[in-house]
């Protein structure tokens, strides 16, 4: 299809004949013989391209450009007049003017100015493109915020991502821990490398080291061939290491030797390989009570928290649940006219969201699908809890205020009584790993 240009010019007779350079020249023309004319058909058909005369008899045509960059600031604009100055060309290119040409032309270089702002406009659309798949399959566009915490922890992640500290991410499951990682490593000097993710606690212990470091054919039963890590697949890249506190001892020695040494030793290997990479790692854990408990290295610890970015649960966020669903309205691809109701806006306000915003992606992933009337009511939410009911372990804190660790023991005790005494069950009962449990115990001597 023909690229459409509006050419706005009150000389019928210059108007003819630019109309039909343009038009043998393959474009689609549209005329008007005034400014306001040429305004109305802007409105009713936005073109791709507009040309126009400085006088158009009721309008300056630099006026024109104004109110056009105003109502579509994307459309290039070239500017022709037979009185031009080097002044109004500096006015018109200041207010936004693709081009400024002197009368007369000839025919071949307004085609071509044309033909540049054309290519120009779709270079731009298609980079415009590009940046909003980037951050649909990324979902980075997620961390637009509302919330004065995490506008305040955005600020720090991107003057982070201009260094090649390690950096460690805490934060509740699901909420949204690698989208971080991922902004830091596209506002970073390494975007155009790799960014390799890597779940350790989907790892078996037995094969960590071979996903991480590679493997040499033979190494083991199974090792056909020779075979790249994760961090030298990272090279140049980003490696995130996402449950960083989920590896072993043993196996944390040799992560901690490859972050310091920037090499890794493939297995069944003796030879090192240099590996240029920068690590961010996160967890949904306590890494300083691991390290307490002697189940997390001090010294990886350190080495990985170099700058430490802590992530806010979306319960402490709940001014951004609003741009977190028309988010994930466009993600997946609702329907055109879907909404959310405002008593069901209200309820997911109002709701803990222990899930995060994993829970809340969920939700919405799942209403687009069942609601058959356009539109979320809270009966398609199905929210298993309410904000203040058993989630609630007491009505308010009291003016003499209240111990945090008497609550916190007395919740031991009630659910080691409930659970005769087994370990397992009563972490479960309380949400927590069993190794957090046993610090506790430990902790109050119970």
């Amino acid at each position: 299809m023909a690229n459409h240009i509006l050419l706005v010019d009150d000389d019928e007779n210059l108007r003819r004949v630019t109309e039909y350079n343009l038009t043998s020249g393959g474009f689609e023309v549209s005329t008007a013989a005034s400014g306001r004319e040429g305004l109305k058909a802007f409105k009713e058909k936005t073109p791709d391209l507009l040309v126009t005369d400085v006088k158009l008899g009721d309008m300056n045509g630099i006026d024109l450009l104004e109110k056009i960059k105003k109502e579509s600031p994307d459309t290039p604009v070239i500017v022709i007049t037979a009185f031009g100055t080097i002044e109004m060309a500096v006015k018109a290119m200041h207010k936004g003017a693709f081009n400024f040409i002197t009368k007369p032309f000839d025919r071949d270089t307004l085609r071509l100015s044309c033909r540049k702002a054309l290519e120009l406009k779709s270079l731009r659309s298609r980079n415009r493109f590009l940046s909003d798949e980037i951050n649909r399959i990324t979902g980075t566009k997620g961390l637009e915020t509302a919330n004065p915490g995490m506008k305040e922890l955005l600020r720090t992640a991107k003057i982070a991502a201009n260094s090649e500290a390690t950096i460690l991410i805490t934060g509740e499951s699901g909420s949204g821990k690698e989208v971080l990682a991922r902004f830091i490593h596209q506002n970073s000097p390494r975007k155009d490398g790799p960014m390799i993710a890597v779940n350790c606690a989907a790892i078996p212990d037995t094969l960590i080291e071979s996903e991480l470091f590679g493997h040499v054919k033979g190494a083991y039963t199974g090792a056909v061939s020779n075979r790249k890590g994760r961090f030298q697949a990272a090279d140049t890249g980003t490696l995130f290491l996402d449950e960083i506190s989920e590896i072993k001892i043993d196996m944390q020695v040799k992560l901690l030797r490859a972050i310091q040494e920037r090499e890794v030793e493939p297995v069944g290997s003796e030879r090192s390989k240099k590996i240029d990479i920068r690590i961010i790692a996160a967890t949904n854990k306590n890494v300083q009570e691991a390290v307490n408990t002697g189940e997390f290295r001090e010294d990886l610890y350190y080495r990985l928290s170099v700058i430490p970015l802590h992530i806010p649960p979306l319960r402490e966020r709940h001014e951004d649940i609003p741009a977190l669903i028309t988010h994930f309205l466009k993600k997946f691809d609702a329907p055109s006219g879907f909404r959310v109701s405002e008593s069901a806006l209200a309820e997911m306000k109002n709701y803990s969201w222990p899930g995060n915003i994993r829970e809340l992606q969920n939700t919405i992933e799942r209403c687009i699908i069942m609601c058959r009337n356009n539109m979320i009511t809270e009966s398609d939410l199905n929210l298993k809890t309410t904000p203040n009911s058993k989630d609630s372990i007491i009505e308010e804190i009291p003016d003499e205020g209240i111990s945090l660790e008497n609550i916190e023991k007395e919740l031991i005790i009630k659910a080691l009584k409930k659970t005769n005494g087994n370990q397992s069950k009563a972490a479960r009962l309380l949400k927590i790993p069993r190794h957090v449990l046993l610090y506790r115990i430990e902790k109050f001597n119970l």
